[in-house]
């Protein structure tokens, strides 16, 4: 395993890591930015689940990663945080939409933690509706606020992991979250992922804000893959497109390459997919 490898966490879409050199340096926060079913969340979910499944069965490796992510680093841990849907929730829809082994790999890999409480707690949702875990060294600390306890939380389990954020739609629509709070916090989760060695997937429904606040946000991130539905033109057939908006060591290999998009698919047995290598010119 060369130096560069070791440094690279595959995203377990083994078509995007091959041209990607294998992954995504570690201490990245990557913006994950799309249309309502775009495929952003599935692309989450994908990475997580693939790698889950490769840890515990390391023979499995090569088919579920590829040639491209097999020499890459696998993170310690993965966690997923969420402000408002239940672990229980989330594994649901997985388990419905999903082959068993995704779901399988989710349930016993990935470290949740929901901030439901937190986050609803100036709200007219009563605590009886929810049911966020109580566990974590900080759930008791009643004093804190939902961004200070998000923060406690990172401390302690981002080191050397694989972290989605599910989703920073939540925190940008509440009106109890200061705006220059999120980007404080993006900024300093930037700043710290280098020193943690970690990769960040940082989910946000597109055009849910402003211009300006938006490309703030765009702003304070290492990368942003962008999902977006297109419709062909004279039928109602839709296509699921990836694109790279920003990624300084990312969009040189797919310059190198003319590749201008990935057109997408997301299936129950292999998850996010994708099927074509669109290039210019």
């Amino acid at each position: 395993m060369s130096e560069g490898d070791a440094k690279r966490i595959p995203t377990g879409v083994a078509d995007f890591d091959s041209i990607i050199r294998g992954g995504l340096p570690t201490g990245s926060v990557v913006l994950l930015l799309g249309d309502v079913g775009g495929g952003g969340l599935e692309f989450a979910l994908t990475s997580t689940a693939k790698i889950g499944i490769v840890k515990e069965f390391p023979e499995t490796r090569a088919f579920m990663l590829g040639d491209a992510g097999k020499s890459g680093k696998l993170p310690e841990r993965m966690c997923y945080i969420t402000f408002s849907r239940s672990k229980d929730d989330i594994l649901q829809e997985v388990k419905m939409s999903f082959n068993r082994d995704f779901y399988e790999s989710l349930s016993h890999n990935l470290l949740f933690k929901d901030f439901s409480k937190d986050y609803f707690v100036h709200t007219v949702v009563p605590t009886a509706w929810l049911d966020a875990d109580g566990e974590g060294v900080f759930s008791d600390k009643k004093k804190d606020g939902l961004m200070e306890s998000l923060v406690d939380f990172l401390d302690n389990n981002a080191p050397k992991s694989l972290v989605v954020i599910d989703s920073l739609t939540d925190l940008v629509v509440s009106e109890t979250v200061n705006f220059q709070d999120v980007i404080a916090l993006l900024k300093g989760i930037q700043r710290m992922s280098k020193k943690w060695g970690s990769v960040f997937y940082v989910l946000l429904t597109d055009n849910i804000l402003d211009r300006k606040r938006q490309q703030m946000i765009i702003d304070s991130v290492d990368g942003v893959f962008k999902f977006e539905w297109a419709k062909f033109h004279h039928t109602s057939k839709r296509q699921r497109y990836l694109y790279v908006e920003k990624f300084m060591s990312v969009l040189p290999h797919l310059d190198q390459e003319r590749i201008a998009r990935f057109a997408t698919l997301i299936t129950s047995q292999s998850g996010f997919v994708v099927i074509n290598t669109e290039r210019v010119g």
